[in-house]
């Protein structure tokens, strides 16, 4: 995908076969009625219950998702938001930044979703201020048709702003970066600015610092209780690493219809999987005492049911052959939702495992993020127009010659099979070499694929560690730590 935004670029451009077309339909028009009602019934359950309340918004968030991107998709194109899709042999003008849409839809969600949790439904007896937190009888556990009050305390309303306002930062910084085209030295420490005020709640509001080291070194140290180490500053380091990554490390995974918006929709997916089993037990299945992190996994599931909505409706009109173009926006939005989840859940370790696929792309193409080999500013597959499959494309070195440690690196790689070298069948001078992707890297492994199949084959990888990450929280993590402690 070529981006080309910017005012006034594209004043009396007409839009061309590929651009997103505005859905009518009786038919369709019946169905989205259909699901407001089971949204409208589920927003305004019998049983006072916020989880149920946030899947009605959610479905609600899907539906306007899905009205507004064909709605807003020629506007977008007016205004010079938008980009050739280099996949495809007529280049078609689509529209871009469209995960602007998706991530206010997911902003005003989360907005009305306030009252549902944090008022309408919390109802205590207080000492006369007006002061919630404080009861006239402790006892009094169940509020309403059985809702528990300790599973979600007033005071967590402090992170859930916070998170929010992280949320609309990104977004603002993903679309300066989608309408000025920063370069990516440049944006990589955006995100740590946007994560800021999260950072700041969780030092006022929870300030622990300490992680758990692994049941042996406890053994060691001839201690019952798991042994702690402080971490104190570099927590609030590591949390911002975080931070930055996530964005980043999808954004860096794309190029292809589909596959920003269908990574981000698996790792949502397996988020709110892993949350499952911290909630089911005790909300479904009724089993006492709940987990102690029941109440983040909440918070999480708040967070994560609206961005698998709205991110399903992307992929809708993203997928191929797409009709728009996700933008920066989307990835950096998506990136920092994610971090948010596992920062405030307190399962960032978790999350890690799930994004391993972004970890080894980011890995992988390091030695062309940071210079050592040249990297070229677009670097998603070749489209072959004889046989409208994509090929892994290549950097070309026809000025400099690779040496010393660049060579080095190149040859090491294409020994393992990890890039497709081309030679001066003369000199054994490195001509050209494959592009340091992940998506690539399939293309090199597999040949040509056509671009739906590719992005098949990318998000089964991502499924596949998403699994593995999973199994590995819960079966090795707890030998290795010896408690719950992911």
């Amino acid at each position: 995908m070529e981006k080309k935004t910017g005012n006034g670029i594209n004043k009396g451009l007409e839009l061309v076969p590929g651009t997103v077309p505005v859905e009518s339909s009786t038919s369709l028009t019946l169905q989205r009625l259909f699901f407001v009602g089971i949204a409208l019934g589920l927003l305004f359950n019998a049983q006072y219950d916020p989880l149920m309340a946030c899947a009605g918004l959610s479905i609600l968030a899907y539906i306007l998702t899905t009205i507004l991107i064909p709605a807003f998709g020629p506007a977008f194109v007016r205004v010079g938001f938008f980009g050739r899709d280099l996949g495809k042999k007529d280049r078609p003008i689509l529209p871009e930044t469209m995960g602007f849409v998706c991530a206010i839809v997911y902003l005003m969600t989360m907005f009305f979703f306030i009252p549902f949790l944090f008022y309408k439904y919390f109802v205590t007896e207080t000492s006369g201020s007006g002061n919630r937190e404080q009861f006239v009888d402790t006892s009094a556990q169940m509020i309403h048709k059985g809702r528990q009050l300790k599973l979600f305390p007033h005071s967590k309303l402090a992170e859930y702003l916070a998170a929010l306002l992280s949320s609309f930062s990104m977004l603002v910084l993903g679309v300066a970066d989608d309408l000025f085209d920063i370069r990516w030295r440049d944006k990589l420490f955006l995100p740590a600015i946007a994560i800021l005020p999260l950072v700041f709640v969780y030092y006022v509001d929870f300030g622990v610092t300490s992680v758990v080291v692994p049941s042996f070194l406890s053994k060691i140290s001839n201690t019952e209780l798991p042994m702690t180490i402080d971490l104190g500053i570099f927590y609030y380091i590591y949390m911002l690493a975080v931070a930055i990554f996530c964005p980043n490390s999808i954004n860096i995974f794309a190029g292809i219809n589909g596959l920003e918006a269908g990574q981000s929709f698996v790792i949502a997916i397996f988020l709110l999987i892993n949350d499952a089993f911290y909630i089911v037990p005790g909300r479904i299945l009724e089993l006492h005492p709940p987990h102690p992190a029941t109440e983040a996994h909440l918070l999480s599931v708040y967070m994560v049911l609206p961005m698998i909505a709205v991110t399903a409706a992307l992929l809708k009109f993203n997928w191929y052959p797409a009709r728009v173009f996700v933008g920066d926006t989307y990835c950096y939005f998506a990136g920092m939702v994610f971090a948010q989840v596992g920062i405030l859940g307190h399962f960032a370790k978790t999350l890690l495992l799930f994004l391993i696929p972004q970890v080894l792309n980011f890995i992988y193409s390091a030695p062309q993020l940071f210079g050592l080999v040249d990297c070229p500013r677009h670097r998603l597959p070749r489209l072959d127009p004889e046989t409208g499959l994509l090929e892994a494309s290549r950097v070309y070195f026809t000025e400099v010659p690779p040496k010393g440690l660049q060579a080095i690196l190149l040859s090491t790689l294409g020994k393992m099979k990890l890039l497709h070298l081309e030679r001066n069948p003369e000199t054994g001078t490195i001509l050209s070499a494959s592009n340091l992707t992940i998506i690539n890297l399939v293309l090199t492994w597999s040949g040509p694929l056509r671009e739906d199949k590719l992005a098949i084959v990318l998000l089964g990888i991502q499924t596949g560690f998403c699994t593995f990450g999973l199994a590995v929280r819960y079966t090795v993590a707890p030998l290795v730590f010896g408690r719950d402690n992911l």
